[in-house]
């Protein structure tokens, strides 16, 4: 039985403002034109899921065990929001940690948990706010931003949005891709955020951002005052045994190896403590190729081939 479900809708652009706006544009862009006709086509209401028990996100205490400190605070969060019978919208969550600790996973499975949609957005390779933000329609090969993007097209007015690798994010003076996100990452600004593309004011207030980094250096302090900072460690050796244990059961599953045993063996375990989940997947998957040619029901430590690698990485997605 689902924990998270569809309370009510909430409008997420004003249809009047959007007529107009198509009215004005008119024989200027025919892509903005467009854009124009699928907001009115689709209506302006989207879905807002909100929690149905405080049980929502246990799950994830066992896929991602060395998140337990944010698991904790969103819970409690999830537990407000049930017994006020409103929303769960909170702010935004800064996750650091050193690569391969799990953040991007645990961003797609908090959607998941969630029941919204998702989107990924690398700061990394951002050397422009335009992303973010959309570009000016009279400019050539003009678009949407994917925030404007993401609450258009999609069906929920509360997605997660992951930003990667924060730290990162460059720009010039003109598109600062951080210009953005003081007004997207303030609840009472972004109910008013207006992509250059459309020019039509969005509410992105219920988006539930989620930013990674690796480091705070390069974060300006405001940015910082506008989230919740949590220090994620790399898995203890208990927890990276769990976490492959959920791999393999999840590809046996995937896979409908009916007749595999679930669980991984000690020494299956032992062998990959220096695989990354990056590669576990695969490493995993290539080892029950192995045992299927080999006739056998079971994997075994011989079945997995790991990779050399130069670099000794942790444990972590």
């Amino acid at each position: 039985m689902s924990n998270i479900t569809i309370a009510h809708t909430r409008a997420v652009y004003d249809m009047t403002e959007v007529r107009e706006a198509l009215e004005r544009s008119h024989g200027r862009a025919p892509e903005l034109e467009a854009f124009y006709q699928r907001m009115l086509e689709s209506g302006a209401d989207r879905f807002v899921t909100s929690p149905a028990s405080t049980d929502a996100l246990t799950p994830l205490y066992e896929e991602c065990p060395n998140f337990t400190e944010v698991l904790d605070d969103l819970s409690r969060y999830m537990g407000l929001a049930c017994a006020g019978n409103a929303g769960f919208n909170i702010m935004p969550i800064l996750l650091l940690g050193d690569p391969g600790v799990g953040k991007t996973h645990f961003g797609k499975r908090l959607a998941k948990m969630m029941e919204t949609e998702f989107e990924f957005i690398s700061m990394n390779a951002l050397s422009a706010g335009f992303i973010i933000t959309g570009t000016c329609a009279s400019w050539k090969g003009a678009k949407c931003g994917k925030i404007a993007e993401r609450l258009v097209r999609g069906q929920y007015a509360n997605p997660v949005v992951l930003l990667d690798e924060v730290e990162k994010a460059t720009g010039s003076t003109q598109s600062d891709p951080m210009a953005a996100l003081y007004q997207l990452l303030e609840p009472e600004t972004s109910r008013n955020f207006r992509d250059e593309f459309i020019d039509v004011e969005i509410d992105a207030s219920q988006i539930f951002w989620v930013l990674t980094a690796n480091s705070l250096e390069g974060i300006p302090a405001p940015l910082l005052n506008r989230m919740a900072v949590y220090e994620v460690p790399s898995p203890t050796p208990e927890q990276a045994a769990a976490i492959a244990q959920q791999i393999y059961a999840g590809l046996i599953s995937e896979l409908k190896l009916k007749k595999f045993t679930t669980r991984l063996n000690d020494d299956t375990i032992d062998k990959l403590g220096h695989v990354s989940p990056r590669e576990m997947r695969k490493t995993l998957l290539d080892g029950l190729g192995y045992a299927v040619a080999a006739g056998r029901e079971e994997m075994a430590a011989d079945d997995l081939h790991i990779r050399a690698c130069p670099h000794k990485h942790k444990i972590g997605f």
